[in-house]
């Protein structure tokens, strides 16, 4: 039961139930394999993302991390075909509930987008419409998608804004995008995402330029939410921190690739990718005193039209050696546990101290891994 005030000032109270679909059978929501996007310019081919492959199971969350430039946001826009339609070369295989993606039409696609999957976008400022209010917004992809009448619409879409904590949500309807703090404008952005009830939610760098304790409440709320309505999410961002105990898995991207994909706990106890070392030395830590200048990676990320030979990270490695200058090293299993790695010389006992990292609570009933049991794993603009 959900109240609403029209604006004539008539109080009224309407049964609006936002209802979820129960858990679906088993097995991969998304299957990405071998998923190339290349984008041609006149200084030549930029490979954004070039040959990724991951799968992703309903109620489940996967961390894409990786710096400015990694193909993190294009790989996003590259399963959501979110992509220009001039001087883009995509191929390789995007499994959708069994569907193809890569190849769907136009029409196909937008019967999904918003209803099956969907996406918060990094800047809900230049993503939200400045000329249309909140409501409007909200109300056209929920008459669109389910075919709801206005009022039913309406309500639905107050209901949303209330339930991700928007505070007097009948006022900030009828508001512009402009009026909203940032913190506010992302939860217009995700409760718009979540509209249709998608089984498929990308969140791509959420939390970027919201102060932390916003960043803490933006991050609890979509955890709460794909608990609730049982969505698989992928949460892209730059810093393994956002990650940690909010997803199951992670891939860490680097120069349009994954080089390293493990179980979160395993990641984080066991990396074995000196660039996934160097992320993690890079991040603030409380303890350090003040004053204490961050640890950074030296160097620059490759360049993604004239790649360096070999691995791309092994100009920046400090553990690179001749066969890493020479030959591409292939994303293949490490030492069990999901744990998957590209390099010829992993940290192995070189790498850091285990992190502790508080494990994400389960969605579907599986117990959290134990230490020393293998864990259930299911199943920017050019360069992202």
């Amino acid at each position: 039961m959900i109240g609403g005030t029209w604006e004539e000032g008539v109080s009224v109270s309407v049964d609006v139930e936002l209802t979820f679909e129960q858990p679906a059978p088993a097995g991969p929501l998304l299957e990405v394999d071998d998923l190339k996007t290349h984008f041609l310019t006149p200084r030549g081919r930029v490979k954004a993302v070039d040959g990724v492959s991951f799968t992703l199971a309903r109620g489940r969350t996967l961390g894409v991390v990786g710096e400015s430039g990694s193909g993190k946001t294009i790989l996003a826009r590259s399963i959501m075909n979110l992509l220009p339609k001039m001087n883009v070369r995509r191929s390789g295989s995007v499994r959708f509930m069994g569907r193809e993606l890569v190849g769907l039409g136009d029409r196909e696609m937008r019967r999904l987008l918003g209803a099956e999957m969907a996406m918060v976008f990094q800047d809900p400022l230049s993503s939200l419409n400045p000329v249309m209010t909140i409501g409007k917004q909200i109300t056209e992809a929920l008459r669109l998608q389910t075919g709801m009448g206005k009022n039913e619409a309406r309500l639905t879409a107050i209901a949303l804004l209330r339930s991700v904590g928007i505070p007097e949500p009948e006022q900030r309807f009828t508001e512009y995008p402009h009026l909203l703090s940032g913190g506010m404008r992302q939860r217009v952005m995700i409760a718009l995402a979540l509209a249709c009830g998608p089984k498929l939610l990308f969140a791509d760098e959420p939390t970027t330029a919201l102060d932390v304790t916003v960043q803490a409440q933006i991050l609890n709320l979509l955890q709460d939410n794909q608990k609730d309505r049982y969505m698989a999410m992928v949460l892209v961002t730059h810093d393994l921190g956002v990650v940690a105990g909010r997803t199951d898995e992670i891939a860490v991207m680097y120069g349009g690739r994954i080089v390293e994909q493990a179980p979160t706990s395993v990641l984080f106890s066991r990396m074995q990718h000196p660039y996934t070392e160097a992320l993690l030395r890079s991040i603030p830590r409380v303890e350090n005193p003040s004053h204490t200048k961050l640890e950074v990676i030296r160097g620059r990320p490759p360049d993604l039209i004239n790649p360096p030979p070999g691995c791309a990270f092994s100009v920046r490695c400090p553990y690179a050696q001749d066969d890493c200058r020479e030959e591409v090293p292939t994303l293949l299993e490490g030492a069990g546990f999901g744990h998957r790695f590209a390099c010829f010389h992993p940290l192995g006992d070189r790498g850091p101290a285990p992190v502790e990292v508080t494990k994400k609570p389960p969605v579907d009933g599986q117990e959290p891994p134990v230490d020393g049991q293998e864990p259930a794993v299911d199943g920017q603009e050019p360069g992202g």
